[in-house]
């Protein structure tokens, strides 16, 4: 490790710390002697007698029986008696810091889905339910960096395999049942996809079927199916969709229900019956930035450009520095051919936000379209600057030369 800079007062003082499966940053010895400098004792068993136990950055308790920790161990960790930690967590908390040698690229929703030949709506369904986490905001506008790019590209892929994202998101979401660190397996965990399953890499070697940890996606997509039947025939009590279920539990009655019920229906693909919860959101509770941008989104996959338009009107006059909303607008309004008004559009997103790289991009097209080229190679200029690995990139390039 490098650049590590070690707290003044010792953070483990009098804790009786062991360490169980394959270390990622340090050998063993290594990491029992940080304990000790800490104040802290090693012990070489994994028990429920110790303070804290430490998972190694290259394992996982990933078995239906725990694998690594026994019963009474959970039991201890469950009753608050001992603490569980990833490797990572000890090296945050011994203040141990290892400075970035690289400069992260960011990429933007629109960027990303078009890297991985996906919609941006399976973009943000994959960031609302954190299975991809931006690197910073920016007026609401999300930003990812390479990990999360490298974490969005195998979840594309196994969509590309056939996998359901509901299927995806209940897999994943077991394998953090014992470390609560390990909530995004895709991100934290060495993970190879192999068609419609997932393997993961642990210790030397991959996770194999039958008590070898491999996770098959086959079988969870057969038992998903049989919850989820396509047949119109079957009875509707043995569908467990979300959407279906609000709907037949109880009729959404906050504003608040309105938005969780339409944003079931949309990772459903009804959209139809989102566009409407979220106008019954919007009734009950009154205009929303957040809301009336889902909405025009939805609009716009439906093919309702012109209401799309207003309710990115609608965004914008609620919120200004909503810099996406703003975005898209002048993406419509290029669409529709209004592109003086879409360079109108694109200025005023820049004056909030001058390091959007897409609306560079989009503002440098519509110049063009415009012939007023001059003008134009400044924001293609500007926008391999900010984005030169972005898919766009060579068209940009190819532009300028």
């Amino acid at each position: 490790m490098s650049s590590v800079i070690y707290s003044e007062s010792p953070a483990l003082q009098g804790k009786r710390v062991a360490f169980v499966g394959k270390l990622g940053g340090v050998t063993r010895r290594e990491a029992q002697q940080l304990v000790r400098d800490q104040g802290g004792v090693p012990v070489a068993k994994c028990s429920a007698d110790v303070d804290l136990i430490v998972i190694g950055a290259d394992e996982l308790p990933l078995a239906e029986d725990g694998e690594l920790l026994d019963a009474d161990i959970r039991d201890a960790a469950g009753d608050g008696r001992l603490e569980i930690i990833s490797e990572t967590q000890l090296w945050q908390r011994l203040g141990i810091v290892e400075a970035e040698q690289h400069v992260r690229r960011l990429y933007t929703p629109a960027m990303l889905a078009d890297l991985l030949g996906v919609t941006v709506s399976i973009v943000r369904r994959w960031h609302r339910r954190g299975l991809i986490v931006p690197a910073r905001e920016v007026h609401r506008l999300p930003y990812f960096d390479f990990q999360e790019i490298a974490t969005a590209q195998r979840l594309a892929q196994l969509l590309a395999a056939g996998a359901s994202p509901a299927a995806i998101e209940t897999k994943l979401a077991a394998l953090s049942r014992y470390v609560p660190d390990v909530d995004r397996p895709m991100a934290q965990l060495s993970v190879i996809v192999e068609g419609k399953q997932i393997l993961l890499r642990q210790g030397e070697g991959l996770v194999e079927p039958g008590g070898q940890l491999r996770i098959d996606f086959d079988a969870l997509e057969a038992y998903t199916s049989e919850l989820l039947p396509e047949s119109d025939e079957l009875p509707s009590r043995a569908t467990l969709s979300l959407a279906n279920h609000l709907a037949e539990l109880s009729e959404p009655t906050t504003p608040k229900e309105m938005v969780e019920a339409a944003i079931a229906y949309e990772d459903e693909g009804e959209l139809e019956a989102a566009v409407e919860m979220y106008r019954a959101a919007l009734t009950a509770g009154g205009a929303q930035a957040e809301v009336c941008f889902h909405l025009a989104e939805l609009l716009y996959m439906l093919g309702d450009i012109s209401a799309a338009r207003e309710r990115y009107f609608m965004a914008i006059e609620l919120d200004e520095n909503f810099v996406e909303a703003r975005a898209n607008l002048g993406c419509v309004l290029a669409e529709t051919g209004e592109l003086e008004l879409a360079v109108a559009a694109f200025q005023g997103t820049l004056a909030h936000h001058r390091d959007y790289p897409d609306v560079h991009y989009h503002l440098a097209r519509t110049l063009d379209e415009l012939e007023r080229a001059e003008e134009a190679d400044s924001h293609w200029h500007e926008f391999l600057k900010l984005a030169p690995d972005s898919p766009w990139a060579d068209e940009a390039r190819d532009r300028l030369q």
